[in-house]
């Protein structure tokens, strides 16, 4: 009986190895054709579900989070320029405060807010401005130094809303 099996499997291994390679197209061909259609399917219903308004709540969410920014009033500061030339820097900035209690606070205390940025706005460079990583670098001292004028966590985020070199 053992050695009925062996035979019948021996037969089936020998017309698997007989068969010819199937006609038509590779197997990489297939599998980037099959990829691309889940692609496009799941692009389409995402699509769909964003258009559809499946997404409005989200958004809703984001808008309500934070509704009240500060205005931080436009500073002009003198440049240092290594060859002595009058250089000046105008950046107008919008803080986010972390809650809507602590925009009066923030709002309260604008003026040590200005006061701390004018320094480090006077000790730049016009190198220091230069590339995409500046308005980042920028953005990152003036939300340290809003923090250690109002208070840890207070400042969530500055909005640079001009940065103009001359």
């Amino acid at each position: 009986m053992a050695n009925q099996q062996e035979n019948e499997v021996e037969e089936v291994v020998q017309e698997v190895t007989v068969l010819p390679a199937p006609a038509g197209r590779p197997r990489k061909k297939l599998i980037i054709g099959a990829s691309l259609a889940l692609l496009l399917l799941g692009g389409g219903g995402f699509a769909g579900y964003t258009l559809l308004g499946g997404g409005e709540d989200a958004a809703e969410a984001s808008v309500e989070e934070v509704a009240t920014f500060v205005d931080v009033p436009p500073l002009t500061v003198n440049l240092r320029a290594p060859d002595g030339a009058p250089r000046f820097l105008r950046v107008h900035l919008m803080l986010v405060p972390s809650s809507e209690e602590l925009a009066e606070e923030i709002t309260g205390k604008l003026p040590l807010i200005i006061d701390a940025y004018q320094p480090f706005l006077r000790e730049l460079r016009p190198e220091d401005l230069a590339g995409s990583a500046a308005a980042f670098r920028l953005k990152e001292e003036m939300l340290v130094r809003a923090n250690a004028t109002v208070g840890p966590g207070s400042v969530t985020d500055v909005l640079i809303q001009d940065l103009v070199q001359q």
